[in-house]
């Protein structure tokens, strides 16, 4: 557990022991921990070297507090982390400057196989220092959403995630689930009619492009470092961005976690929900089932909607929706 702080198990496990013990001796560690005494006299000089250990002039050894000795420890890797990023600010402008007039193989990395993909689809995000946006299409051949590690890492550090999700992939088994815990998160998710491509965006640094499967039944993509091309992906998602449909969370308290929906309060909200999942792009039957609804009841609540709105075709009933507030329209620069 105090790996992240430097010390090794052996460091970790003395330290932990004498906390239980005012003063041992090295010779009465060894014997607790059943480990030779000279691991525990090198264990011994780590621990008192980073001021985790006193050692008294009668050869005794006692714990410093832990709230005094790790919170100090803790602050020097914090301040030294801030240091790091400050250097790695420095550095990411250092290699804009280098990759100006770079040749086309400095820009651009072929990634080949599943296993390099996830690697890279991963790095993307780790490198992001403000903002990662991304286009998500169906099947997912190297990450599936549920095991995306690193996006809960980059919002703990204060990443903003944007992503716009193909219509399709909203019947995907499991993906309201993954959706509703990025909203909780603070991700940003609208969905698409029909998205043109897989794509990731760290900053304006980098780009990652997944293609298809080649000719010899491998999954490829493209790395992009700052370019013109990467600059015109930029460009690509801002554009989709503004005129998808924004998903939020539906109800309140446990409620929220059943469905997402599109905006503005309506009628109910299991009305606002049936709505929201259909004009999302989900058949009748994966609504009612992501809903806990039979046919049935989904399809009694359209008539009633209907009926509401005075209309007679679902068409219609949309057109209704938007222009009455029961759901909320893409709106150009919304959240831009």
């Amino acid at each position: 557990m105090l790996d992240v702080l430097g010390l090794d198990p052996d460091d970790e496990r003395v330290y932990r022991t004498l906390l239980g013990r005012p003063t041992s001796t090295a010779a009465l560690l060894s014997d607790l921990l059943v480990v030779p005494r000279a691991h525990v006299e090198k264990a011994l000089s780590r621990l008192i070297e980073r001021e985790l250990v006193i050692r008294s002039a009668d050869g005794q050894f006692a714990a410093a507090p832990p709230a005094m000795a790790l919170g100090a420890l803790i602050s020097r890797h914090r301040d030294g982390l801030r240091v790091a990023e400050q250097a790695l600010v420095t550095l990411a402008e250092e290699h804009r400057s280098a990759m100006t007039g770079s040749s086309i193989n400095d820009l651009i990395e072929v990634v080949t196989g599943v296993d390099a993909i996830r690697h890279r689809f991963l790095q993307v995000q780790q490198a992001a220092r403000t903002q990662v946006r991304s286009f998500i299409t169906a099947p997912f051949l190297a990450v599936p959403p549920e095991e995306n590690t690193a996006e809960p890492m980059a919002i703990g550090r204060g990443v903003h995630f944007r992503a716009v999700l193909d219509r399709a992939v909203l019947a995907e088994p499991g993906i309201i689930t993954d959706a509703i815990d990025s909203l909780r998160n603070g991700v940003q998710l609208r969905v698409a009619d029909q998205l043109p491509m897989k794509l990731v965006l760290a900053d304006a640094d980098l780009g990652l492009v997944p293609l298809t499967v080649t000719p010899a039944g491998e999954p490829g993509a493209v790395l992009l470092h700052r370019s013109g091309l990467l600059d015109a992906l930029d460009a690509l998602f801002e554009t989709v961005w503004r005129t998808a449909h924004p998903l939020e969370l539906s109800g309140t308290g446990a409620e929220a976690e059943t469905t997402v929906e599109l905006g503005s309060p309506g009628p109910t909200d299991l009305d606002r929900r049936i709505l929201a999942l259909l004009l999302a792009g989900l058949t009748d039957q994966t609504a009612a089932t992501q809903l806990g609804l039979s046919p049935r009841t989904l399809h009694r609540r359209l008539r009633h909607l209907m009926d509401l709105a005075g209309v007679r075709t679902r068409m219609q009933l949309g057109g209704h929706a938007v222009r009455h507030g029961w759901v909320e329209p893409a709106a150009p620069g919304y959240g831009t």
